[in-house]
């Protein structure tokens, strides 16, 4: 009885640690959203896929469980890494109401890692990570948090920026960090990382501000320090030669 928490990480199979394949390969059930058990359907055709659509992640862990509980080793999957606004920590949540079961976290490459390198070098320094998503949190926390990484000159990596009911929270977000820094500080947008559309695109605060994007977006802002070498968004990896 044995349940993995698999991050697959941006999501193409080329993309996923040796650990997380060989997870799925020894489980006798892949459980998970459905966007993300479509990633891994061809090549985990032979397993027993089970999925529930968005916002119904406890039913999905209650899922995962039940099959342990008959006997079945089975991987919980998750875009990124699993322990980053992934289903970790719920899993050991909801796994308090049933008899024990063994869980194991396998961890995989989030957002702010893969979609860094497709920019350049972005957070070589401090950087603080921040969900501009509602779902779970109040916007004025959200806000708050913005507004103390700003002003701690982090560089920032902003997943869920946007969606259809949050269509000016990325705008908001900006203004409350243009506070703090000048409106040509660098920024970097990457969109559907590691998916065919996939592209990345170094840019400014200023004109992120006014920047359309989606829930497959990750933003990126940069700090005092941050610059643009070669076409790419780089962060010394300190202050002391900020001259140079």
């Amino acid at each position: 009885m044995k349940i993995y928490v698999v991050g697959l990480g941006p999501g193409s199979v080329e993309q996923m640690t040796g650990q997380a394949l060989a997870a799925m390969e020894e489980s006798d059930v892949l459980a998970g959203y459905d966007v993300y058990i479509d990633l891994v359907r061809e090549k985990f055709s032979h397993k027993r896929l089970l999925s529930t659509p968005m916002r119904r992640e406890e039913e999905r862990c209650r899922l995962a469980i039940e099959e342990a509980l008959k006997g079945n080793t089975v991987s919980m999957i998750c875009s990124g890494d699993a322990g980053v606004y992934g289903m970790a920590g719920l899993m050991y949540q909801v796994a308090q109401e049933y008899p024990p079961v063994e869980i194991e976290v396998i961890s995989g490459v989030t957002a702010a890692c893969s979609g860094a390198a497709l920019l350049g070098a972005p957070l070589i320094h401090d950087f603080a990570v921040i969900s501009l998503s509602d779902l779970l949190t109040p916007l004025e926390k959200i806000f708050r948090r913005v507004e103390a990484a700003a002003a701690a000159d982090f560089v920032l990596c902003i997943y869920n920026p946007s969606s259809k009911k949050r269509g000016d929270y990325l705008r908001q977000a900006c203004d409350i960090v243009l506070a703090h820094r000048g409106p040509k500080t660098v920024a970097g947008i990457v969109r559907n990382i590691g998916r065919k559309e996939e592209s990345a695109q170094v840019t400014t605060l200023g004109q992120l501000r006014d920047t359309q994007v989606d829930m497959f977006t990750t933003v990126f802002i940069g700090n005092s320090q941050t610059k643009v070498i070669g076409g790419k968004m780089v962060t010394p990896r300190g202050y002391k030669n900020e001259q140079q």
